[in-house]
């Protein structure tokens, strides 16, 4: 009998990715996102819905009976009214209905973000969040939710705390802002002077992560366990693209934290994850990939006029 898993945020970037996963080992998926940013596309059943609508979310699961649930529908920073409707009051929601099917779910929670700044890096799942932002400060709360759920349900509901996830399709990220603005000739801004770092993984590791932790009833950093600061990705993307454009130096924007990197030692303990796309390789890559996109964008452009 084949499987049937709800992808929330399945849209998305990370969501679209891990949709195809599941498709790939024929698994049957319901995608359900309000594409605020995600993108329609020809999949098997997208259904246009905001987890925080409590009643329409229901109507999609009851009509799914999923087996499992994959819960990345999340706010981009910077409105904490939204933030909380969506990432907590959204969470929520999920959680209630995927306890009536029984299904277990994996939710994707922040983790530089979470942890905030001062803390010992690689920071393990057992350093005591402290967010320094609205929207840290929901996935925190959200987490809770999928904790107390997971004991009142009895179901194996996971946390995943995800690195800054980079790779094909991403717009949003360092490193695809980078790209863009290189390919185009243009000077990307670095801001707390190129000195911040972030934990990178590449949405393939990302996505295995993702389906390893279902059913698994922890908490999971999914991580490289190395920090890498912007200035490098700069360095790295500006020597694969061929230019020789300089950084814009800005201080650090507000809300932002200084180090990140994630400790993923227990998510290769209990799981047997572990990423396996290098930094270099993949960073390199995702230049590539994007670069090829535009440039025939660009050459559809020509045609078509």
């Amino acid at each position: 009998m084949t499987r049937t898993a709800i992808v929330t945020g399945g849209a998305g970037f990370i969501g679209s990715h891990l949709v195809d996963s599941l498709l790939g080992d024929g698994i049957e998926v319901v995608a359900v996102d309000d594409l605020s940013s995600g993108r329609a596309s020809a999949r098997p059943q997208l259904e246009q819905v905001d987890v925080a609508d409590a009643a329409a979310l229901g109507r999609v699961f009851d009509a799914a009976e999923p087996e499992c649930v994959f819960h990345l529908a999340s706010t981009a920073p910077g409105d904490p009214q939204r933030d909380f409707e969506v990432n907590v009051r959204g969470t929520l929601n999920v959680l209630e209905a995927a306890g009536r099917h029984g299904a277990p779910v994996v939710f994707a929670s922040a983790g530089g973000a979470l942890y905030g700044d001062g803390v010992s890096l690689p920071a393990p799942e057992t350093q005591a969040p402290a967010p320094i932002t609205s929207h840290g400060a929901s996935k925190w709360a959200a987490e809770t939710y999928v904790q107390t759920w997971a004991l009142r349900s009895g179901l194996p509901h996971s946390i995943c705390r995800l690195g800054s996830v980079y790779g094909p399709g991403d717009e949003a990220g360092v490193v695809a802002v980078f790209s863009r603005l290189l390919w185009e000739g243009s000077a990307p801004t670095l801001y707390g002077f190129g000195d911040p770092t972030r934990d990178y993984l590449h949405v393939q590791d990302a996505v295995s992560g993702l389906r390893a932790a279902s059913g698994a009833g922890s908490v999971f950093n999914l991580g490289s366990g190395m920090e890498a600061s912007a200035r490098s990705v700069f360095k790295l993307l500006r020597e694969v693209s061929g230019t020789q454009v300089d950084p814009l130096l800005a201080p650090l924007r507000e809300g932002e934290v200084v180090r990140s990197c994630l400790d993923p030692s227990k998510a290769r303990r209990m799981l047997g994850w572990k990423p396996t796309i290098p930094f270099g390789t993949g960073m390199r890559a995702a230049y590539r990939e994007l670069a090829a996109q535009l440039e025939a964008n660009e050459a559809l452009i020509r045609n078509e006029a």
